[in-house]
């Protein structure tokens, strides 16, 4: 404690020392006049005019004029939100010691209050990619709304999204919490921070706990095969977390809370320009612990998700070379480390994981006179774990497994605006990906090369066509071109209708073709393709095997996957405060690659491996409400259907042959042939999932809050009964249930000061199949913003 306490202190001069001479200098300070008018020179009245990144902020009067006094010299994001209007951004620049004046004018529109959709956001120096243009379904979460969900982690974020489901990887246990999208599995979904995609997955699955929420910005979320743009680990999606940037002047905050579970989140940050605003700089830095919990109702000792702390450092800085150029640098460090004393009953034991995440990219930027924009970047990824288990009885330590794993990446991307209708935005690079492995027989390398690029065309005002590609050529499994295409339309001022198809390409990873690990503490086993026959003939002369399913002779080489994904929807808002959401899509995959187990241990502990499914789909639809009931109050839903299937399992029972056309009935004690209705689908997907908020903001007190409830329903978690390997009526699920949250918020001293109370899982839901799944949890913070 005594350790933490001194590196905090540290932390705290180092950050918040140079800011001070600026923060306190007697300097004169600027002042912003404006306007609010509506289409026709109306004067708006009652609305509120924001500007980032302090939190200032004004409301209109009778005649719809503000007016922001004690403003610091620099290039403000004004931003405006009001029900029957469209949001409103622009940039202001600010004198010092002078008054600028603004004249606004708002165009009618039907965006609510509770959320703020993609169009509504400037475009990212990170990536010139516009996330919006492939017309795919997307979301942005901001700022304010993960304050006022009092979320501290990226997966306590995304697990209440509709159409996002957290789940664990039945081989990595709850130190591998995924993201699963319109029903593909966490290895999908493209994971990036300001542009840049993330390493480091436990068994394949990249663990969203590790990520802490304290310096976002916002998350865009984009559903839909978006591999043609992003690369092979978006086939389901890309989840962009992008953090803090337009530092216009010295401002710091510190934040600390506390809670359930012996929880602590405390963070420091802080940024300010330099060189007479040609510079900038944002520093920030985490501590976050907690004693781990137990999320099985029927042990009493142990935890299924071990305690851990981790501090998470983040820098970003940027310089303007010239009036053209600009250099930026982004780093990210974070470590984590964890123990778990585990008995259940058996052979006690000390589990002991170390990880180490790198991040660290530099690029160039240039803006030409022609209106050319060029970014060239080279990015770095780096994550290293050290995971051992001690036998508590004999003091024995038995290693375990050791990870590190580095990716160089260098890309060069550009964006043209050719007429006034087209815009292209292209790029070319390559990455090299270097793994070293004590799980896979010494060191792995895999290169790839891409060359891609996109055109959004208006051929009409209210016309939008976007249509792009991208080439992958990969070392080992050769060359793929991915297309996509996207319409978008608006029939009338209320009613939006959009379609997409794109195609996806995705290569084996490490793990599936080479991994050999076994749980040292519960005994199961997981074997890549390429090592299968060779260990588990290492293990059948050992005496370890009881049996090997017909199914492991589906084994062999992987092949890449490919998918192609359909969607289509539409946006009405029948009235000023309604506003509906309607999407449907279809994403059909060849070559799926699954985690199935093929054999039974003598301890009766699973193998699993992974194969080839020669055809699945999963299909759905995702429907979203919101009503702002009043200024202060809106109430907002979501809803997920999702059918995920494997075809050659329906073609089996269908034919009555195979694998699949016989179910074991514990009915009648018996085998007889199976129907389609015994077949529920792949596991561990709900086809039933949805979520309600409630909240409440009201601006003048400074009191916000929201209440959340989220539903799934049952799902599928592993044979129960002799192995027909499809998910039967007569199998293990994991039942249906709700999660009820609350958070609350009270601003003081004009935004400076926030006091903020969550209760997680009110009604402590807990099930022995979920162990990532906390009881309840109860937190407090406080926050000042300098």
């Amino acid at each position: 404690m005594y350790k933490l306490i001194s590196i905090l202190k540290y932390c705290l001069v180092m950050v918040f020392v140079p800011f001070a001479a600026a923060v306190f200098a007697d300097v004169p300070r600027g002042i912003l006049i404006g306007t609010v008018v509506d289409a026709v020179g109306k004067p708006v009245s009652g609305i509120t005019v924001t500007l980032q990144p302090d939190n200032r902020w004004a409301i209109t009067d009778a005649k719809g004029r503000f007016e922001i006094a004690g403003l610091f010299q620099g290039t403000y994001s004004l931003g405006i939100k009001a029900i029957g209007f469209d949001i409103y951004t622009t940039q202001v620049e600010v004198e010092m010691g002078k008054i600028k004046s603004i004249s606004i004018h708002l165009i009618a529109g039907n965006e609510g209050l509770n959320e703020v959709n993609v169009k509504g956001v400037h475009g990212n120096p990170d990536n010139f990619i516009d996330m919006t243009r492939t017309v795919m379904p997307s979301k942005v979460i901001t700022r304010q709304e993960i304050e006022m969900m009092g979320s501290r982690r990226l997966d306590e974020v995304l697990k209440e999204q509709t159409g996002l489901a957290i789940v664990n990887d039945i081989g990595s246990g709850s130190r591998a919490v995924g993201l699963q999208m319109q029903g593909f599995d966490n290895g999908y979904t493209m994971i990036m921070v300001d542009g840049q995609s993330m390493v480091g997955r436990n068994n394949g699955n990249f663990d969203l706990s590790r990520i802490t929420v304290s310096n976002i910005e916002r998350i865009e979320i984009i559903k839909g095969a978006s591999s043609c743009l992003f690369g092979s680990e978006a086939l389901a999606g890309v989840i962009n977390i992008v953090t803090r940037k337009n530092i216009n002047h010295p401002q710091a905050m510190a934040a600390l809370r506390y809670g359930s579970f012996n929880m602590i989140d405390a963070t420091l940050e802080g940024e300010t320009p330099f060189a007479g605003k040609n510079g900038s700089v944002y520093l920030s830095g985490n501590y976050y612990r907690t004693d781990g919990f137990n999320a099985n109702p029927y042990l009493n000792e142990g935890k299924t998700a071990p305690p851990f702390n981790s501090f998470a450092f983040q820098g970003r800085g940027r310089y303007l070379l010239t009036e053209n150029s600009t250099f930026n640098f982004n780093g990210r460090y974070v470590t984590r480390h964890s123990e778990n004393n585990i008995s259940y009953g058996v052979q006690p034991t000390k589990d002991v994981l170390d990880e180490q995440d790198l991040n660290v990219s530099v690029s160039l930027n240039n803006h030409f006179n022609n209106g050319l924009k060029l970014k060239s970047q080279y990015h770095l990824a780096r994550y290293k774990t050290a995971h051992d288990i001690t036998d508590l009885s004999s003091g024995v330590l038995m290693p375990g497994n050791s990870f590190e794993q580095y990716v160089h990446r260098g890309e060069l991307q550009g964006l043209k605006r050719l007429s006034d209708a087209i815009e292209l935005t292209a790029g070319a690079g390559g990455a090299y990906e270097l793994l070293q492995n004590t799980a896979y027989r010494g060191s792995k390398n895999m290169a790839n090369y891409f060359v891609y690029g996109q055109v959004s065309w208006h051929p009409l005002a209210d016309l939008l066509v976007t249509g792009g590609g991208r080439y992958d050529y990969h070392d080992m499994y050769g060359g793929k071109i991915n297309p996509s295409l996207g319409l978008q339309y608006q029939l009338l001022d209320n009613f939006t209708v959009k379609a997409a198809v794109a195609t996806g390409f995705k290569t084996p990873n490490f793990q599936q073709l080479y991994l050999v690990f076994t749980n040292l503490q519960t005994g199961y086993t997981v074997l890549g393709s390429e090592e299968f026959w060779r260990e588990i003939k290492t293990l059948q002369d050992a005496g370890q095997i009881m049996s090997v399913f017909p199914s492991a002779q589906n084994i062999g080489k992987l092949r890449p996957e490919r998918s192609v994904s359909y969607s289509a929807g539409f946006n009405y808002s029948p009235i000023t405060r309604l506003k509906l959401d309607v999407n449907i899509f279809y994403n059909e995959m060849k070559d799926f690659i699954n985690s199935e187990q093929v054999a039974v241990k003598t301890n009766n502990q699973q193998v699993f491996s992974y194969m080839n499914i020669a055809k699945a789909y999963t299909s759905g639809a995702e429907i979203g409400l919101s009503w702002s009931a009043t200024k202060a109050f809106t109430i907002s839903a979501g809803y997920q259907l999702l059918y995920a299937v494997d075809k050659g399992v329906v073609d089996s029972i269908k034919n009555g042959t195979g694998l699949y056309g016989f179910v074991y009935d514990t009915d009648i004690n018996n085998i007889r042939p199976s129907t389609l209705k015994d077949y529920f689908g792949l596991n561990n997907r709900s086809r039933h999932m949805a979520n309600v908020k409630f909240s409440y903001q009201h601006e003048k007190s400074g009191l916000t809050g929201t209440f959340r409830i989220n539903y799934r329903s049952k799902y599928g978690f592993s044979e129960d009964n002799k192995a027909n390997k499809f998910l039967d009526p007569y199998d293990t699920y994991v039942r249906s249930y709700f999660l009820l949250n609350l958070a609350l918020q009270k601003t003081f001293y004009n935004k400076h000061l926030q006091f903020q109370l969550t209760a997680d899982n009110l009604m402590n839901y807990r099930d022995q199949l979920m162990p990532a799944q906390q009881g309840r949890a109860i937190i407090a913070g406080l926050s000042w913003r300098f």
